[in-house]
């Protein structure tokens, strides 16, 4: 994942996310939002920072942050930024 460029979670505000999704498999798709019930559950009882890895209009970006909450469509971080779960590639 070295083609990811870290950034601050507060510098996500301010980016465009197409509507595309950046997964085309079933399965793969499956196991995201696994992976995002997890760091939800790690955000709220541990306290835990995670690794999201998404995709803006531009470049593949990576921050490190809580997870607040999931709607069926976005992750809630801190101070209500968001990211649209069909722009994420990755959560660690």
């Amino acid at each position: 994942m070295s083609d990811f460029q870290l950034i601050e979670k507060e510098e996500v505000a301010s980016l465009k996310f197409p509507h595309k999704d950046v997964m085309s498999d079933k399965d793969d798709k499956i196991q995201r939002k696994i992976d995002l019930e997890r760091a939800l559950t790690l955000g709220n009882l541990e306290h835990l920072k995670i690794k999201i890895f998404f995709e803006d209009d531009s470049s593949k970006k990576v921050t490190e942050t809580t997870v607040w909450g999931i709607t069926a469509d976005e992750v809630i971080l801190k101070r209500g930024v968001i990211i649209p779960i069909n722009r994420i590639h990755k959560i660690i």
